[in-house]
């Protein structure tokens, strides 16, 4: 029974100068990226490559429609596609890479055969979605007002290069959203049933550098995660690493809606559901693998086991203040139609959870945290 398996080939290059040449960029490669990332770091190297700019699409999470649009108009006879930035982009990318790219609900419904159609060379700007590991694609399937995720052996990237540079410019903000999504990856996947001794080795040591890592910027101010870039960039990729193998759960299902529904950034609305799931597993069963992980946090926290997730959540909220789902705009009879379509179109998540969750347990979440 296979363990564990890590296909691209993970490579740091210190700045897009560096990335530039190694790969020897040329006008055969596609660069997928954002206006403001291309210009300060790729502009002045006068790159002979084609390039699109994400937004111009579209913004926020990515999208069907996004994608469809932005396959019209790229050069079919690429054949590598460089995509630096986030996960919007990344994601975007591994979709571009097929053979067949639309229609894109028939490639989610599973009705289109999924074959590799280009190289793909992964290059994350945020320190979170560990995207450049994995071979999943979450989009927004705009028709069905809900996320879905798309994973297949042929969308892993060839290549995850990390380039520290890139974070040198991310604002606070998204360092929190992206770095709490990092987190909450490791954590889930090392409560998944499918976890082993070796996705634990990853995902137990990204907790570990993105709560320390928290805890000196909570002492020290916002500037002190800057000299920590390169640990979190680290942290993410091990997180990526971890919940590849293993798989993320309900936090990830029950934040799809939220995220769909009321744009917003994927790893706020998974830290909006963190706590009200992990004390919902709690109520259900406290020993095994949730009783392992709380006591490592507890450590790192240095609180008592019991009051981890009260210390968790106090850290968070010196980077990213945590708010009920009223707040984003959810309504009240939404808590039903949100638990309905965790239910209809999350199982591959909900197959990961530590403990089994029914509709009233969602619903009770969902209701916790409204």
């Amino acid at each position: 029974m296979t363990q564990f398996e890590v296909k691209p080939t993970i490579q740091i290059c210190d700045t897009c100068a560096e990335l530039a040449q190694a790969f020897e960029l040329g006008p055969k490669d596609l660069i997928l990226t954002n206006e403001y990332i291309y210009n300060p770091y790729f502009g002045p190297l006068n790159l002979p490559c084609p390039t699109i700019f994400q937004e111009k699409y579209g913004t926020g999470e990515p999208s069907d429609e996004m994608v469809a649009a932005i396959y019209n108009d790229m050069p079919k006879d690429v054949t590598r596609i460089i995509a630096v930035g986030g996960g919007t982009v990344v994601d975007i990318a591994k979709v571009l890479s097929l053979k067949t790219v639309t229609p894109i609900l028939d490639l989610y419904d599973g009705k289109i055969p999924l074959e590799k159609g280009k190289e793909l060379i992964l290059v994350p700007t945020t320190c979170g979605t560990g995207s450049e590991v994995t071979n999943l694609s979450i989009l927004a399937l705009i028709s069905l007002n809900t996320k879905k995720g798309l994973g297949a052996p042929c969308m892993f990237g060839d290549k995850a290069v990390l380039v520290p540079e890139l974070l040198k410019t991310l604002p606070l903000s998204v360092f929190a959203t992206s770095s709490i999504d990092a987190l909450i990856h490791s954590i889930e996947s090392s409560l998944s049933p499918k976890a082993n001794p070796i996705t634990e080795l990853f995902g137990y040591k990204a907790i570990e550098i993105i709560l320390k890592g928290y805890m000196e910027i909570r002492d020290k101010g916002p500037e002190a995660r800057i000299p920590l870039l390169k640990d979190f960039l680290l942290a993410s990729t091990y997180g990526g690493i971890a919940f590849g193998n293993a798989g993320c759960a309900a936090v990830h299902a029950l934040s799809y809606p939220l995220g769909a529904a009321y744009h917003v950034p994927h790893g706020e609305s998974n830290y909006a559901m963190f706590t009200g799931v992990m004390k919902k597993y709690m109520s259900i069963r406290t020993d095994g693998a949730i009783a392992k992980l709380n006591a490592y946090m507890a450590g790192i926290l240095g609180c008592d086991v019991d009051k981890v997730y009260e210390a968790l959540e106090d850290l968070l909220n010196t980077l990213l203040p945590k708010k009920a789902l009223h707040e984003y705009g959810m309504k009240e009879s939404e808590l039903e139609e949100f638990t309905d379509s965790v239910i209809a179109n999350q199982q591959r998540l909900l197959n990961n959870n530590f403990v089994p969750l029914s509709r009233q347990d969602i619903l009770d979440i969902y209701t916790s945290l409204y």
